[in-house]
């Protein structure tokens, strides 16, 4: 099968002559299936903690066998990935057909309020309804009600994670992960209350575009059967490794999720560096308080156009708050992630001393060590640096090892250089360069992948204080494959699992060194997502933030 990070192509069939057979739809399921038992990392996890045996497809055979139409099945497929409760893995179907009610809520103190209004779809004249407001039903179906069905398109690591992705799915529904999206009317009727309790009721068009997918045509897709490693025969070694590195979630319409600016307006004073410019990856400044001077970059992702680029932004701004500044404070929230080598690059220009990043266990399948002994004989044809090659026959000699076990996983092993062990960056006179003042990493339940290796890194090497929520607990590498060439689906799969130095101490789960739905846990807890931060532009908690960053300086300074 062919492994791929690209989203699958749209390949619509609106009207296609006929429903798949059941015999075809049998074939897909358990190729679908039939990809996580090869290659899916943390099903022991799964099966220990979330009660759910991936190998057990009985039942899901008899669902597949009963569907009464292409899009139920397609409804057993998205459920079987949603069981494994991974934020990283979730089934796609190939259709583009979108509906939007063009207003967008989140969870506020746990109710579905509107953070976001597209104004030249509604404008203010004939829908008066301002952010703040509670949705309470659409259709007469009760917010609650309406969450839990969208539950299993949602599925984010961790409880409150997926209730706000499903939160997301209220008023924005692409059949790309829900089949039965275009099940939705022309209108919709939804009744909102108002901040003085006062309950009002709008009736709001559904904007819809894309093809609505109703049947697939029963001709098979050849190109579910290509062979994966055809990538590292043409001599693109590099791919394996940007699979292996690759550490990142979807990206949903959620406010400010992986954007550039934060969430919530700065301190009176703040004095912006970066974030302007088209150029700048990174949002950064400056402002006083409590008689300090504290640095403030913000990371949208660890995916930038250029890592090279943001590494060199980013030391530019490390040498300024070095020397202007008496603590730095790194937003991490709402954070999708992105590739665990530019983490790790980020991570050596804030710590001022060697640490110990965070190992991946790799599913060492007979596939990855056929790919990855190609990949070794490539990268030596094409010259590559010989830490590169070093690298590589690294990670083969792990695979190849644990490959000889049943289901067997490495050891942690890093992805990106020859040791799991950083040092600081230094001056070409060998002077330090890293930032070495009090840090403070502002997290939440959208930290996500990526966004849960930067904290995970920072709490183990006790470099400075976590603030916020729990992270999502996407803990693992992730890539993408084709699930059947009947119903030309696509599904991403967790390979490998991110294990810290430790093992992590928590009332929900057994004691162990992983971050797949455990998560990072702030050192000082404190909740975003409130009314008042919502009303307020976030004022609450930066406050909040300031004072813990105050106090951490001067305690550092004692």
């Amino acid at each position: 099968m062919k492994m791929i990070r690209a989203c699958l192509p749209f390949i619509l069939a609106a009207s296609a002559v006929a429903q798949l057979t059941e015999d075809q739809r049998v074939s897909d399921f358990l190729h679908l299936a039939g990809l996580y038992a090869k290659q899916y990392a943390p099903y022991e996890w799964k099966r220990e903690t979330q009660g759910f045996d991936l190998l057990n497809v009985g039942p899901w055979v008899d669902r597949a066998k009963k569907a009464k139409t292409d899009l139920d099945f397609y409804e057993v497929m998205v459920e079987y990935v949603a069981s494994l409760n991974d934020a990283h893995d979730g089934y796609q179907l190939p259709s583009n057909f979108v509906a939007r009610l063009n207003f967008v809520v989140d969870l506020y103190d746990g109710k579905a309020l509107v953070d976001f209004i597209n104004r030249t779809r509604l404008p203010a004249t004939e829908f008066p309804f301002r952010i703040g407001y509670e949705l309470v039903s659409i259709d007469g179906v009760p917010v609650e009600d309406l969450l839990k069905q969208l539950n299993k398109y949602s599925i984010a690591a961790n409880p409150r994670s997926t209730r706000r992705f499903a939160a997301n799915y209220l008023t924005v529904r692409p059949q790309a992960l829900m089949p039965h999206a275009t099940d939705v009317g022309d209108i919709a009727r939804v009744v909102m209350r108002r901040l003085d309790g006062v309950s009002e009721t709008y009736t709001i068009p559904w904007t819809k575009t894309g093809l609505p997918l109703v049947n697939i045509d029963r001709v098979p897709t050849p190109s579910g059967f290509k062979a994966r490693r055809a990538a590292a025969d043409a001599g693109d070694w590099r791919s394996l490794l940007r699979d292996l590195q690759h550490c990142e979630v979807d990206r949903r319409a959620i406010n400010g999720f992986g954007a550039r600016a934060p969430i919530f307006d700065m301190p009176a004073g703040f004095e912006q560096r970066l974030g302007r410019a088209g150029t700048d990856f990174f949002f950064s400044g400056t402002f006083r308080a409590g008689g300090l001077r504290i640095g403030f970059l913000r990371i949208p992702s660890y995916a930038p156009p250029s890592a090279n680029a943001a590494f060199n932004q980013l030391a530019g701004e490390v040498a300024f708050f070095q020397a202007n500044t008496d603590g730095l404070i790194i937003d991490d929230m709402r954070n999708p992630g992105g590739s665990v080598g530019v983490v790790n690059v980020f991570l050596q220009l804030l710590m001022p001393t060697k640490f110990r990043t965070v190992g991946f266990e790799i599913r060492a399948t007979s596939d990855w060590v056929v790919e990855i002994s190609s990949a070794v004989e490539s990268a030596r044809a094409q010259g590559a640096e010989q830490w590169e090659i070093a690298l590589l026959e690294q990670i083969k000699t792990q695979l190849v090892e644990a490959n000889a076990s049943n289901r067997g996983r490495t050891g942690p092993i890093p992805l990106d250089d020859l040791s799991l062990d950083r040092d600081p960056v230094r001056d070409p006179q060998g002077r330090l360069f890293s930032y070495s003042k009090p840090l403070m990493v502002l997290i939440d339940e959208l930290s996500a992948s990526g966004g849960d290796l930067f904290p995970a890194t920072i709490q183990d090497a006790k470099r400075g204080i976590l603030f916020g929520y729990r992270t999502m607990g996407a803990g693992g590498n992730v890539v993408g494959a084709l699930a059947g060439p009947y119903s030309e689906g696509f599904t991403t799969i967790t390979q490998s699992l991110m294990s810290r130095q430790d093992n992590v101490v928590t009332s929900d789960f057994p004691a162990a060194p992983y971050v797949e739905n455990i998560g990072v846990r702030p050192d000082i807890e404190a909740d975003y997502m409130t009314r008042d931060n919502l009303l307020q532009n976030g004022r609450p908690f930066v406050d909040s933030f300031v004072a813990a960053m105050i106090d951490h300086i001067r305690r550092s300074q004692q």
